[in-house]
């Protein structure tokens, strides 16, 4: 690992917001010379992948604004500071899809763009989905609809190009292992 590592010469943050912190790095790269290096700081988030009893997934519809369209995604939202990824895991459970769980099993982890992020999801599988009465509000900012749709459905929306983000897609693949 030493003979790729760079080391850092000078640091300049250049953008501290609600979600995420930018910061410009100069580094000494393993040959000797010098680059910049555009890093993003994100708290890190939690993905669901919930499956009710009668085996469909539950996924939400909404807009990107990057993507200036609507992707279908599970449920997922980032970590408030020093937050639990099981803690936050429920919460958004709650909060997108108005069930709730007791039985949360992380599936894995994965950095969604090591290149320039260090933005880490956690995943969580459940199918002990409870439907809540007073389901808590979600974010004043966030409009979600909910599907509940078959593995073979959600294939389609893959296809479709409706599911294209890495975490629904990584969803898809591994509830499709599982029937193999």
């Amino acid at each position: 690992m030493q003979r790729f590592e760079e080391k850092t010469m000078t640091s300049k943050k250049i953008f501290e917001g609600n979600i995420i912190d930018v910061q410009l790095d100069e580094v000494r790269l393993p040959n000797g010379e010098t680059a910049q290096r555009e890093l993003v700081y994100h708290p890190g988030a939690v993905a669901i992948i919930p499956i009710t009893p009668d085996n469909k997934i539950v996924l939400v519809e909404q807009y990107r604004k990057p993507l200036e369209r609507t992707l279908v995604e599970i449920p997922a939202g980032k970590l408030e500071q020093n937050e639990n990824p099981l803690t936050a895991a429920v919460r958004e459970l709650e909060e997108e899809t108005g069930y709730t769980t007791t039985n949360l099993s992380q599936v894995t982890s994965f950095y969604t763009s090591p290149g320039f992020a260090n933005e880490l999801v956690y995943v969580y599988v459940t199918n002990d989905l409870i439907k809540m009465e007073n389901p808590p509000a979600g974010d004043d900012d966030e409009f979600v609809e909910i599907m509940e749709v078959t593995l073979d459905e959600a294939k389609d929306l893959v296809e479709k190009g409706r599911i294209q983000d890495a975490k629904t897609n990584y969803a898809v693949l591994y509830l499709h292992a599982l029937t193999k």
